[in-house]
C-alpha cells in the first residue's frame, strides 16, 4: 500500500493563501482561516500543497489502509472552496445536518467535501454551525 500523499509540514498557511491568484478566492479563503481556528480552537497546518487542516485523527479502514487527516480543512481552489468536514458527510451526520445544509446558501456536497463557489453565496452563521457539528462528531468518533 502507498502512503498518503497529503501530509502535514510546516509550510506558511499565510504565505499560501495569498499566493491564490484568484482575489475572491484569497479573501474567502482568509476569512475561512479565521473561521475554522475560533471554530476548531486550533492552529491551521498545511497538508500537501493547497489544504489547510486544523487538528488531526488517525483512521483505519477493513482493509488495513490507515492514515492520518485534518479534522476539518479547506482549500481554495481554482473552481471553489472545498471545504473537507468529514463527519457531515461520511454517514456520521448530526442532529440537524440536512436543515442546516438546507439554509446554507448554495452549495455543492461530495463524499466528504463542502463545495461552495464564493462565501457570499451562503450564510457564514450557518456554516459555523455545520462546522461545529462535523467537529463535534469527529471527536467523538475518533476519541
Amino acid at each position: 500500500m502507498s502512503d498518503l500523499k497529503t501530509q502535514p509540514h510546516d509550510g506558511s498557511v499565510d504565505a499560501f493563501l495569498q499566493s491564490v491568484p484568484h482575489k475572491t478566492r484569497r479573501s474567502d479563503g482568509l476569512v475561512l482561516l479565521d473561521l475554522f481556528e475560533k471554530t476548531t480552537g486550533k492552529k491551521p497546518v498545511m497538508w500537501g500543497s493547497a489544504l489547510v487542516g486544523f487538528g488531526q485523527y488517525h483512521y483505519k479502514y477493513g482493509s488495513g489502509r490507515e492514515g492520518d487527516w485534518p479534522i476539518a480543512a479547506f482549500s481554495p481552489r481554482k473552481a471553489n472552496l472545498s471545504l473537507h468536514l468529514m463527519g457531515c458527510y461520511d454517514g456520521g451526520g448530526f442532529d440537524g445536518q440536512k436543515l442546516l445544509l438546507d439554509q446554507l446558501g448554495k452549495h455543492k456536497m461530495g463524499a466528504s467535501c463542502l463545495y461552495i463557489n464564493k462565501l457570499s453565496d451562503i450564510d457564514m452563521s450557518i456554516l459555523e454551525h455545520i462546522i461545529a457539528g462535523s467537529l463535534k462528531v469527529m471527536r467523538l468518533k475518533y476519541r
